[in-house]
Order: structure tokens, then sequence, then C-alpha cells
């Protein structure tokens, strides 16, 4: 029996997961996440990794892996700053516990070797999420579409097909999209909104964002709506509305409840197009590259109401809710129990190779 200790460390959430293994097979999963705007205070990241490993109580940790993409924060001013920060705070954490770094190669390294090949390990997380699906399912597209960002990951002969490794590769391959169920911009979601009969500009100021919108039409609840609001006011549909009605420079006393859904109801439909199109850009790759048939595997915050209807949108013949095919835990923090599961195999002895996890 293996236990292994996973952590996601997110720019805006943090994402653990504990796990026990036996002969290489999951035995047991458990997930916590915890907001922690990484920007404003990075030097709480200890006090973060710590709180996250005492809500998940476990009994024994053998190994611990770490993914993140929180080196692309501000906080730092270029991501080897980054990347440098946040293993020497999980060494402060853990500093008696094996410790593997995911790559984008889907490889473990140790943290040693992670700080002198930093790009290597930045914004890695999408891999582990890849490597844990191509276990299950031979060939498919994942989409994973969380609060900030939609990974796109091809997968061919249960391995990973990506053609991006590093973020700015993979938004060049539609293998990344910077949309998401609660912190983005609706000024980035789309420029023009149709309102009572006329089509507007929206304003480019961070009136609103999709976690608003996801409120709005009940694909969230107030407790989901877990990020900070723009204005710093509370998370009621009431509240939202007249956030969502100034990104079109007006308020609740202009427009009716009504009409803020219909505005509500346009911008999930453009985020859904968003996505959309990356899956297009990336299923019409992917094809040529295998003759079987092609589903998409949904997971993350947004598999119902962003991944899912972009795959119906598409046309997809399968559609498949991780859920159904591995612990529903997993669907909240996939890329933490994906490295955590990566660590547990390799302390298991499956791999001779110490930096090799692939």
């Amino acid at each position: 029996m293996v236990y292994a200790l996973g952590y996601d460390v997110g720019g805006a959430n943090t994402k653990a997961a504990f796990i026990h293994t036996k002969n290489s097979s999951i035995e047991a999963i458990s997930v916590a996440t915890q907001y922690f705007p990484i920007w404003k205070t990075p030097e709480r990241l200890i006090e973060v990794l710590s709180a996250l490993k005492e809500k998940l109580n476990p009994q024994k940790i053998d190994v611990v892996g770490v993914t993140m993409t929180a080196e692309l924060s501000d906080a730092y001013q270029t991501k080897r700053e980054g990347v440098r920060h946040i293993l020497l705070c999980i060494e402060k954490v853990f500093p008696s516990v094996p410790i593997h770094v995911l790559t984008s190669d889907a490889q473990l390294v140790s943290p040693q070797t992670a700080k002198k090949e930093p790009l290597s390990v930045a914004s890695a997380n999408w891999a582990a999420t890849g490597w844990l699906v191509a276990k299950y399912v031979s060939d498919c597209i994942i989409m994973d579409v969380g609060s900030t960002t939609t990974s796109i990951i091809p997968i061919v002969n249960n391995q990973i097909a990506a053609r991006g490794r590093t973020d700015l590769e993979k938004l060049v391959y539609n293998e990344l999209v910077y949309t998401g169920s609660l912190r983005t911009n609706i000024a980035a979601i789309t420029q023009k909104i149709p309102v009572n009969n006329s089509v507007t500009r929206v304003s480019s100021e961070l009136f609103a964002i999709s976690a608003d919108v996801h409120l709005l039409l009940d694909n969230i609840t107030s407790e989901e709506y877990i990020c900070e609001t723009t204005d710093n006011r509370g998370k009621t549909k009431a509240e939202a509305s007249a956030r969502l009605a100034r990104v079109v420079c007006a308020d609740t006393d202009m427009l009716a409840y009504s009409v803020i859904l219909e505005i509500a109801e346009y911008v999930h439909t453009q985020q859904i197009n968003q996505i959309a199109e990356a899956l297009t850009e990336t299923y019409t790759y992917t094809k040529t590259l295998t003759n079987h048939e092609l589903p998409i595997v949904v997971t993350g915050m947004g598999k119902a109401f962003l991944a899912k209807k972009a795959a119906q949108q598409l046309g997809a013949a399968k559609i498949i809710d991780l859920e159904t095919i591995i612990h529903k835990q997993a669907v909240h923090a996939t890329p933490a129990v994906a490295i955590a599961y990566m660590a547990a195999t390799k302390h298991e002895g499956n791999h001779t190779d110490d930096d090799n996890c692939s």
C-alpha cells in the first residue's frame, strides 16, 4: 500500500489530493481545494499547503507529487522565480518525504532537476490529466474546464498527442483557451452584446466575470462561486445581475432582470463558441493521427455547462463524463489526483528510471 499526496498549485486555486494505492490501483481518493490568489500574498503559500494537508488528514505520506500553474502569476518576475519559490515551499512543508515534480512530457523529476529546468515543469498540470485519462481511454480528446482556463488534450494510442508543451505553444495550437467557469472577464468572452433589440459594444472594465453569468443561469451555486466578486459585494443573483448590467454601462434601474438574463444567456453561448472553436481545431488535427473513434472526455468544474456543450456543438458522437470511469472526487481536482497517482506508481517501483514516469 502506498499513500501519496498530490498538489496542483494554481494561481487562484490550490488543490490537493490524497490517495492510497495497492498494486498500482487506486483504493481511495480524497481531495481539498483552497481559493488562494497567490499574486496577493505569495509568502502565505507554505501556510496554504500545510492547511490543505491538514484538511485531508493523511494517516501516512510515503510520497508527494507536485504540479503547478502559479508560476505564471505576476507575483513573480519570471517563471523561473515562480517555480523555485513554489518548490522551496513544498520542500519546507515536506522536508523528509520524497517529492516528485511533473514535467510537460508527463515525466517525474526531482525538485533539484525542476529548479534547473523550470520551463519543463511550468504549467504542466494538463499533462497529469492526460496521463490519467490515457490509462482508461485509448483514443480521445480531454476537455478540462476549470475556474480560469480550458485545457484540450488529445490522446492517441494511450499516449498524450498534444503538440504544445508550454502555455504559449498550447495557445498557438488551440490546446489552451483562457476562459473558465468563474474568473473570466466578460469583455474577454465577447465584445458585443444584444440589448433591447440593439447590439452594443461592451466595457472592457472588470465589471463582471463568468461566475456571475453562470450563477444567474443556475450553472453554479453561490457556494461554488469561490473566487472574489469584482465589486467585493455578495454572491446573490441580484448582486450578480447588477455586475453584469455594468458590462454594457447600465444598471438594474435601466435594465429589467429578464433582459440581464438574456445577456447572461448570450455570454454563455459565446463562451461555448470560444471553446468549441478551439476544440474543432484540435479534433480535426487529432483525427489525422487515428482511425479510431474519438470521444470527448469532459472534466472540471465546467464539464456539464461548458465542455459538454462545446462537444455537442462539435457534433461529437460520444461524450464521456470522467466521473463515470474514475472516482467522482477526481473530477474536482483532476491534475492533483493524477500527480498523486503518478507519484504513487513511481514509489511502488514500477519504473526503474529515477526521472521517468511516462
